[in-house]
């Protein structure tokens, strides 16, 4: 990261209300590189800068910055938690049906929550999460073995 990019980072925790650790700094850097991980990818990517981290801190750091607003946790069906740092756009998710490779997938229509549904049971309606299943170009592409 460039210091520009760490200053940014920085203020991003604080005006979350959070502050700027390097446990919290480097799982940010992380899902920057490595979007849509789960908490081992994120703690495989943090290790080598932090050592002496676990992954039950990274838990907890992922929690806070979900929490905070500043990660998006999303759980495709039959795969772990995964966060990003995409939010507040109301986006959704399409998940390969053999490898597991996750993609955006924009609002398909007008504005959040992008979808209506048919009744709220009085609910207010906010966010609309909806997940595509399919085949990435990569095992598209591949024989079936």
């Amino acid at each position: 990261m460039t210091t520009t990019e760490i200053a940014d980072t920085r203020e991003r925790l604080r005006a979350a209300g959070l502050r700027a650790t390097d446990q919290r700094m480097a799982v940010l850097t992380a899902l920057e590189t490595h979007p849509h991980a789960d908490a081992a990818e994120v703690f495989a990517a943090v290790l080598p800068g932090l050592p002496d981290t676990s992954v039950q801190a990274v838990y907890g750091v992922l929690a806070a910055l979900t929490d905070a607003g500043l990660v998006r946790r999303i759980e495709p069906a039959g795969s772990p938690a995964r966060y990003e740092l995409r939010v507040g756009d109301n986006h959704h998710h399409i998940v390969c049906t053999r490898c597991g490779a996750i993609g955006d997938v924009d609002c398909a229509v007008g504005s959040a929550p992008c979808l209506t549904p048919a009744g709220t049971s009085g609910f207010t309606v906010t966010t609309a999460e909806v997940t595509y299943w399919g085949l990435c170009p990569d095992c598209a592409a591949a024989p079936l073995t």
